[in-house]
């Protein structure tokens, strides 16, 4: 056992020290168990010779003046470890660093002299071992930490990694001098990237390309982790990044081919050039080069050993929304989702690395929601490697006006994400942090951030004169020399390279690139390994019955619990007489049926969202708790019949990067029913540049095909303005050449055959948007029977089946979509209305217009058609619908009234009265039925809409 003076060395001694000194001034500042250590422990002399006891000889002062010193010495080892990053030489471009108070040992009253009359004990650490005297030991300290290096740790709370951090730094394991071939090597690819960048400048003068130069480095370290992911065998890398430095990274790491770079800029970029069809035959718009995402298999040079698939997302401009999209991809890599019960996560299996924009990553709140899905359970991939490619500039925004910290990196500091500041110029440091980045990752399976440090050569784009507005910063940077230039300078110091060999380099890069362009090799052009063809067309409705027998096995084992498991009472009684009966099957009990069913098929289900678990209205109760020991169960893990995992998640209370996550799952497991639930439909307001920019369009701009369902609460039931709309019309409105499906649809049958289609359909997927409902989800007349579920498929449309028995008397068409449906059938007006049908459109894109044709050619003396809506007259579906049903009916019916019933245009989407919405809905039931108004008054402005929209369209 060691004995109480050796206990103690380094910064834990002077710790000590520090804390004994309190106790000296006053025994009651300090807590009771270090009053009783104190009592029969006293401080150790430091001898010259490097030891530490508490003998007497070799003591070189008295125990009081010696705590002052070693305590004065340990703060300020404490200062440079934590600070040292603060006088660390960071900006290749010559500005000096900010500097600490706490980095000079006067500030904590002691002198170097001082630190050479102390061992390097007092120090502690690799450094320690290494060196003789404290002055040694913090001359390497500050070589270390204050170099072009900054080590930003010092928010890490948890002492083990902090300890192997400090040691993998101090120890220097991660880093050493290249030389050699391998300092060659990496002239070699500073070369290309150099050349690529300057070769395109030239070649496609004025074309915008979003040059890397100025941070070159961030390539061979991506090559670096690259190489050292195929070390590991690890099968893919997911990497996401904005569109600066991207065509370097397709051509040098995931390896494209120059020609077809080129051929890029020589021809219009596919995004220019208009659809096949403007009917919605075509599909395929592109994207801009620079937007452009690859698969793509990684070899190091002159090898043929293990493989890693590079999956560099697509990203719009939208710099930081790639990010948790990224992070989905790589889940879905990671997971196996073969046997019953959760998947079985495996983060060796892929990781992420994230490449970011100093402006943009503390600038977009996406940034900061994907780094807290970071260690949730539904959501970790075991930690991701960050490198913002620092220009220390925006478009033309300086840092002190685009952020409100010292660093870019900053924000991952509230995530104890370890920090390392690294100077873009200084090629074997760079090298080194990544070295220790992935080491740490496969450690502690979290996240590490690096802050690489350059600028950019350019502006914005190349078509920008940043010298406008940074005249001073762009005059440095035009006499500055590129890495490449550094980089070559420094081995012909140091003997690797003889005089002119760089330059030689240079010239025969040069000389292929130019010939790869003047004779560009004949290639066909490749089928993205993506999506296939750029355009699949929407399959036919499939069969998703499923056999009575079977719909009550599998209901029979979700009732079942296993043995001492106590759920709660009143849960359980709703539970086992709601769906223990068959014959009237709610919404949530035809959503679980649906999942088991699909699950005893072998369809992986993963279903995340906003209190998804229970669910927002207490509806589904996915997992119960055990109500002794909150012991948590899924029944659909347990189900015998299961023959692929289930998967159900609370998300974090965020859209953006909730659901840009689920979108990226999708696109790289798409044999997975993947489900976003909002907690009410319009939170995914909140994610609108994800719908907009990956879930509506991505397979038009890139190929990418996902077949995502969001399922979005919706509904007018006096709940205010945030509460009733999922803003139906907005995905309405992005609909286009079936890239979507959408769909509100009124019973839980419906819902069991949609569901089923959505994951039946693997080879036509779509994403899927569902208005689900709220009052609906307990609502008799939502309710279905098992032989709904047991017979026939989905319908688009549903006609009135009392009304067809008498067709011919039939001259009113009701039309209407989702939750109006049940009042207007509840309606006492309904009864007295023979003349009237009323028809349900549950899928509302694509349109269903044989579905609708077929409906108004079944009564042949109809006289006019009503749509009726909840939502106002600019919102909701009819603005959708109206051209299209006048577009139906302008042949034969040509000429028929086509009616709106509702409320009014209005910029918000429902009123805040529940007394006044159900005066206002009652209105619109009867004017529906009756077709007749009040004079004047809100309901009369409305008469006033609905008469206006009687207008036939106007032609083009």
């Amino acid at each position: 056992m060691k004995s109480t003076e050796t206990r103690f060395y380094g910064p834990n001694l002077g710790y000590v020290l520090e804390l004994y000194e309190k106790y000296r001034e006053d025994p009651d500042s300090v807590d009771e168990s270090a009053r009783r250590f104190f009592e029969t422990w006293s401080p150790p002399r430091i001898e010259k010779n490097g030891g530490a006891n508490g003998r007497a000889s070799g003591a070189v002062a008295e125990a009081g003046v010696e705590v002052d010193k070693v305590v004065g010495a340990a703060k300020f080892v404490r200062s440079v470890r934590d600070f040292g990053h603060m006088a660390a030489q960071l900006d290749p471009l010559g500005t000096e660093p900010p500097g600490d108070p706490t980095l000079d040992p006067d500030f904590h009253g002691i002198s170097e002299e001082d630190l050479e009359q102390m061992p390097s004990s007092v120090i502690g650490g690799p450094l320690g071992e290494r060196t003789s005297t404290a002055k040694e030991a913090v001359d390497e300290l500050r070589r270390i930490y204050c170099s072009t290096t900054g080590y930003d740790f010092g928010h890490i709370n948890k002492p083990e990694e902090r300890f192997w951090l400090r040691d993998a730094v101090e120890s220097e394991e991660f880093g050493n001098q290249l030389e050699g071939e391998a300092a060659r090597r990496l002239l070699r690819r500073l070369t290309r990237v150099d050349t690529f960048e300057k070769f395109l400048h030239k070649t496609f003068l004025g074309q915008k390309r979003f040059s890397v130069e100025g941070n070159d480095m961030v390539v061979p370290m991506l090559n670096r982790l690259i190489r050292r992911a195929a070390n590991d065998e690890v099968p893919e890398v997911v990497m996401g990044m904005a569109h600066r430095g991207r065509l370097n990274v397709l051509a040098h790491v995931l390896q494209k081919p120059y020609a077809k770079i080129f051929n890029e800029f020589q021809q219009p970029d596919r995004g220019e050039q208009p659809s096949v069809s403007e009917s919605g035959g075509g599909g395929w718009v592109g994207d801009v080069k620079y937007h452009l995402g690859q698969r793509e298999f990684y070899l190091e040079e002159g090898e043929e050993d293990w493989r890693v698939l590079i999956n560099l997302a697509p990203n719009p401009s939208h710099l930081e929304h790639v990010n948790p999209v990224a992070e989905g991809m790589t889940r879905a890599a990671q997971e196996k989702r073969e046997e019953p019960g959760e998947p079985r996560l495996d983060t060796s299996a892929s990781f992420t690395i994230l490449l970011h924009g100093d402006a943009a990553f503390p600038g977009e709140g996406v940034a900061a929601e994907t780094l807290n899905l970071s260690r949730l359970r539904g959501y970790t991939t075991g930690g991701t490697l960050h490198i913002i490619t620092n220009n220390q500039l925006g478009f033309t925004t300086e840092k002190h006006e685009a952020r409100s910290t010292q660093y870019a990196s900053d924000l991952a500091k509230g995530f104890e994400i370890p920090v390392v500041h690294v100077n873009a110029d200084d090629p074997e440091a760079c090298l080194a942090v990544v070295n220790m980045a992935y080491a740490y990752r496969k450690k502690f399976k979290k996240d590490f951030m690096i802050d690489l440090v350059g600028y950019r050569r350019y502006g914005h784009n190349e078509g920008d004169e940043p010298a406008y507005t940074q005249p001073t910063m762009y005059e440095t940077i035009r006499e500055h020399p590129s890495v490449r230039e550094i980089w070559a300078a420094r081995l012909q110091e140091r003997g690797v390279l003889e005089e002119g060999e760089a330059e030689k380099m240079v010239e025969e890069i040069q000389a292929k690139m130019e010939d790869l362009h003047k004779n560009p090799p004949e290639t066909e052009e490749e089928e993205d390994e993506e999506g296939g063809q750029s355009y699949t067309p929407l399959a036919g409705i499939p069969d998703t019955a499923v056999p009575a027998d079977r719909i009550e096995a599998v209901n029979a084992a979700l009732l079942e619990r296993p043995e001492g498991f106590s759920p709660n009472n009143k849960l359980e009684r709703l539970f086992q007489k709601n769906r223990g009966d068959l014959e009237r099957i709610d919404w949530a009990h035809a959503e679980t049926l649906a999942f088991a069913t699909l699950l005893e098929d072998g369809v992986p289900i993963r279903l995340t969202g906003q209190d998804s678990e229970r669910g927002t209205f207490s509806q589904r109760h996915a997992a119960l708790y055990n109500a002794e020991t909150g012991e948590k169960y899924v029944p659909l893990h347990a189900m015998p019949q299961a023959n692929a995992s289930f998967a159900v998640y609370n998300s974090p209370l965020s859209e953006i990067a909730a659901i840009g996550f689920e979108y990226g799952y999708s696109v790289n497991a798409r044999s997975v029913l993947t489900l976003w639930e909002a907690q009410y439909g319009d939170f995914a307001n909140v994610g609108q540049p994800m719908i907009d920019q990956f879930i509506v369009s991505g397979q038009a701009k890139w190929r990418q095909i996902s077949g995502l369902v969001l399922l979005l609460p919706h509904g007018y039931e006096g709940q205010g303005p945030e509460h009733s709309s999922a803003r139906l019309e907005r995905f309405l409105q992005l609909a286009a050449q079936e890239n979507i499906r959408v769909a509100n649809l009124t019973t839980s049958a419906q819902y069991f055959h949609l569901l089923r289609a959505q994951a039946v359909l693997e080879d036509h997927k779509r994403p899927l948007v569902i208005m689900t409902p709220k009052s609906l989800l307990r609502n008799p007349m939502s309710a279905s029977k098992l032989e709904d579920l047991a017979e026939g498929r989905f319908k688009p449309v549903l006609d009135d089946a009392e009304a067809r028995q008498r067709a011919e008397s039939v001259e009113r068409l009701i039309l209407c979509s989702g939750k109006i449906y049940t009042e207007l059938a509840g309606s006492e007006y309904r009864e007295e209305a023979v003349d009237t049908a009323l028809v349900r459109i549950e899928l509302l894109y694509p349109f269903p217009e044989d579905e609708v044709e077929e409906v108004i050619e079944g009564y042949p003396n109809l006289r006019e058609i009503l749509w009726v809506q909840e939502e106002p007259q600019n919102m909701g579906a009819w603005t959708f619908a109206e051209p299209r049903l006048r577009e139906i009916t302008g042949g034969t019916w040509d000429g028929m009234p086509i009616t709106y019933i509702g409320k009014p245009a209005r910029p918000s989407p429902a009123q805040g009265s529940a007394r006044f919405h159900k005066e206002e809905h009652a209105q619109i039931v009867r004017r529906a039925f009756e077709n007749v108004s009040d004079d004047g008054g809100e309901a009369g402005r409305e008469v006033a809409s609905a008469t206006r929209s009687q207008a036939p369209a106007q032609s083009e």
